[in-house]
């Protein structure tokens, strides 16, 4: 059965997943990406995740919150979160709205947000020798 083009997609791109949304999400559609992403984060072990909304011209409460939410989730399971291309228009009714996007880390684009992972994102344990 088609079900249409995705709305979401998740690509796996060394230890980080890149999720770009498509189109906007009504909130169950945002429900079921949050748990897809989650649950990605512990199969493929990432380290980073970029969330790409650079296709989205509104951004409401609910998602922003959620967005929130996945950047907490995915830090307690050990991946650093990075939302970029916010539409000067989004960044605008953020602000005009009083969202508190305080909590996210933000990048331009996707170049920038890998950039930002290489160099702020979490790594994992090395382990150490006898003694160490």
């Amino acid at each position: 059965m088609d079900t249409g083009p995705a709305l979401v997609s998740i690509l796996r791109q060394g230890g980080h997943l890149i999720a770009s949304v498509h189109t906007a999400l009504d909130d169950s559609q945002m429900d079921r990406f949050q748990s897809d992403l989650i649950r990605e984060i512990g199969q493929y072990r990432a380290s980073g995740v970029i969330i790409d909304v650079a296709a989205l011209d509104v951004l409401d409460s609910f998602a922003s919150r959620t967005l929130q939410t996945i950047a907490e989730m995915a830090r307690l399971r050990g991946a650093e979160t990075v939302i970029v291309g916010i539409q000067p228009e989004v960044a605008y009714a953020m602000v005009e709205l009083g969202m508190n996007s305080e909590a996210l880390t933000t990048a331009l684009d996707l170049e920038e947000g890998l950039v930002y992972l290489q160099r702020h994102g979490r790594h994992p344990p090395r382990a150490r020798g006898p003694g160490g």
